[in-house]
């Protein structure tokens, strides 16, 4: 969460280039007619290219800083699993062949190296679904979490079970997407039906 106040600070305190910090839209532009609750889609929809880069330069933090957190591990392990991919018997085997580098990365390396890169997206999915929640109270954005706070702060019990039950059947849905896309991707598992 130190990454969204230092973003805060440096960008819209210190140099002036992002709106201020208060939520979906900045208090010079009124929020566009909803047609799909996406204020992005609705002023592009809507054909206001200014209120649509107003709501776009509202973007650019949290979705920054959201970024910036998942980008580490998931930057890590594809770095790592691509060394250990490349150096495999069948990479070499390939280059030795003389194939194109491009078909050797992208046929033999990469399908085998992205299965643990997808799996650490799994449980970088589950972090930022905690972290969203903070960055929806630092940015003023009116989201699930944002109301799951509240409703923690409320004592209202109801809304927060409510949102852990959607919280964790989003993390089932995706690991659940994960496995099966897992399961395509690489060639030692196979499915018995």
């Amino acid at each position: 969460m130190e990454v969204a106040w230092l973003l805060v600070f440096v960008f819209y305190y210190l140099l002036g280039w992002v709106p201020a910090p208060i939520g979906r839209l900045d208090i010079d532009h009124s929020s566009p007619h909803e047609i799909t609750g996406a204020w992005s889609i609705d002023a592009a929809l809507a054909g206001d290219r200014e209120l649509l880069g107003a709501v776009l330069r509202q973007l650019t933090l949290p979705v920054t800083t959201l970024a910036l957190f998942g980008l580490g591990p998931l930057a890590r392990i594809t770095r790592a699993s691509m060394i250990e991919v490349l150096a495999s018997d069948y990479v070499r085997t390939a280059r030795a062949a003389g194939l194109p580098r491009r078909k050797v990365l992208w046929t033999y390396a990469f399908r085998n190296a992205v299965v643990p890169v997808l799996n650490t997206s799994g449980m970088v999915f589950s972090y930022m679904l905690g972290a969203n929640v903070l960055v929806e109270k630092v940015f003023g954005w009116p989201g699930i979490g944002a109301y799951a706070i509240d409703a923690v702060l409320a004592s209202d019990f109801a809304p927060v079970q409510g949102f852990i039950l959607a919280m964790a059947f989003l993390y089932l849905l995706l690991n659940l997407i994960i496995d099966v896309t897992d399961g395509l991707l690489d060639p030692k598992v196979r499915f018995d039906v």
